[in-house]
């Protein structure tokens, strides 16, 4: 009921939204005699602003069609490598790389948003890596004859991407993915993988959440599992592919992330109001960008959603060595030669600081040689992976890291 009220409510919104787009096109138009009058830009201006807001959204591309490295710019080559029910793999690569560029893995968030929230990571990691990238699918797009998906499926789809890759690959985990690779990074240094990963970085990831808990943590807790199951699930309707799948709908999602720091989207958006009003179009522009790849959701598949908030933020199943996959508990202390490097902003309001740092403490039987925490100043989460402070603080230490353990191929040892 809760997806077909979404749906209606939706549909009304696209017709609201594509009636105040012409309405701001009318009153624009050079030959209309009211456009000359002072309330017609303000009212445009609003009217735009509305469309923009209530404009239905699909699944973004990621649009990177060339990368330049030392001045030369060279024409990206984007391709699905492995296709899967709920996640392909993508390779991203280019001309200027050197030969034996290493590779990265890069694992998005399955959390309700699309792998293009992580354009500007790849844009910035192309630079000097072959890049591998998990899109995750919408759900409510994958038919239920497509079987179910949970967190351990979620592992075995990373350790089925770094062996398509091969040995010596190198992974980045952002947010949420930080607990399934850390995971997988132990049960594939348990086996001697031959392609467990020769470097890790978690970035904000919420490997345990009982430091610093932040308001998301705080929801999380403060709820059973019942409630969320009987609150927030709810079934796909017959328009989707997915139809009859059980899901936690991105727009529930997107709705708990807007309400978190209602005052601040508000503000933008007038903002965006004042700058369209101004004719400052470039500024304008620029919001409508973030907010177009910020309301771009998908549906996260029960089970897994369901199993997260479990394990990860109530149980704490992973800093507790409690995690089981497969039947088998996972050994943290099997990572014995993966680099790891926990990466955390000192204004993340999503994970809290010391959240990816427990990794380091986990993985006892790493040397200290092969750890490393970088604390990013006056970042908050969306900065830890996007923007200026990303891209000329943060990626050096994570290219630097990658170099210093990068290998072709790891060593086997029985």
């Amino acid at each position: 009921m809760l997806y077909n009220i979404h749906e209606v409510q939706r549909s009304w919104l696209t017709t609201a939204g594509a009636m105040a787009s012409m309405g701001a096109e009318m009153l624009s138009l050079p030959g209309n005699p009211f456009a000359a009058m002072g309330f017609a830009p303000v009212m445009a201006s609003a009217l735009d602003v509305f469309a923009h807001a209530s404009a239905p959204r699909g699944k973004p591309s990621f649009g990177l069609e060339q990368i330049v490295v030392d001045g030369v710019a060279h024409p990206v080559t984007e391709a699905i490598v492995q296709h899967r029910p709920f996640g392909n793999l993508l390779r991203f690569t280019h001309a200027g790389l050197p030969e034996g560029a290493p590779r990265l893995l890069m694992v998005a968030p399955m959390s309700g948003h699309f792998a293009t929230l992580l354009r500007g990571t790849l844009a910035r990691m192309m630079e000097s890596c072959e890049v591998y990238i998990t899109d995750w699918a919408d759900a409510k797009m994958v038919p239920i004859e497509a079987g179910r998906f949970d967190l351990d499926d979620y592992i075995d789809y990373l350790v089925g991407f770094l062996e398509f890759i091969g040995p010596g690959a190198h992974v980045l985990a952002v947010c949420q993915p930080s607990v399934p690779a850390f995971a997988a990074t132990a049960i594939m240094g348990a086996e001697r993988h031959a392609c467990r990963p020769a470097t890790l970085t978690m970035m904000g990831g919420p490997v345990d959440t009982r430091e610093a808990p932040t308001s998301v943590n705080d929801v999380a807790m403060q709820r059973s599992l019942k409630w969320f199951e009987t609150s927030v699930i709810a079934t796909v309707p017959l328009i989707y592919p997915g139809a009859g799948r059980r899901v936690y709908p991105g727009f529930l999602q997107l709705a708990g992330f807007m309400a978190m720091n209602l005052g601040n989207h508000l503000e933008s958006h007038y903002r965006m109001f004042k700058h369209m009003a101004a004719g400052d179009d470039e500024s304008a522009d620029a919001s409508k960008a973030f907010y177009e790849e910020y309301r771009s959701v998908s549906d996260l598949p029960a089970e897994y959603y369901l199993q997260t908030i479990e394990h990860v933020f109530q149980l704490h199943s992973l800093p507790k060595n409690e995690f089981v996959h497969r039947g088998k508990r996972i050994d943290l202390t099997a990572i014995t030669d993966t680099a790891l490097l926990a990466i955390e902003g000192e204004r993340d309001d999503i994970s809290g600081i010391g959240q990816t740092k427990a990794a380091l403490h986990l993985a006892t039987a790493l040397p200290e040689s092969k750890k490393r925490y970088l604390l990013a100043e006056e970042v908050g989460h969306y900065g830890i992976f996007n923007g200026g402070k990303w891209r000329d603080r943060i990626a050096p230490v994570v290219e630097d890291w990658i170099t210093r353990h990068d290998r072709t191929q790891l060593k086997v040892v029985a």
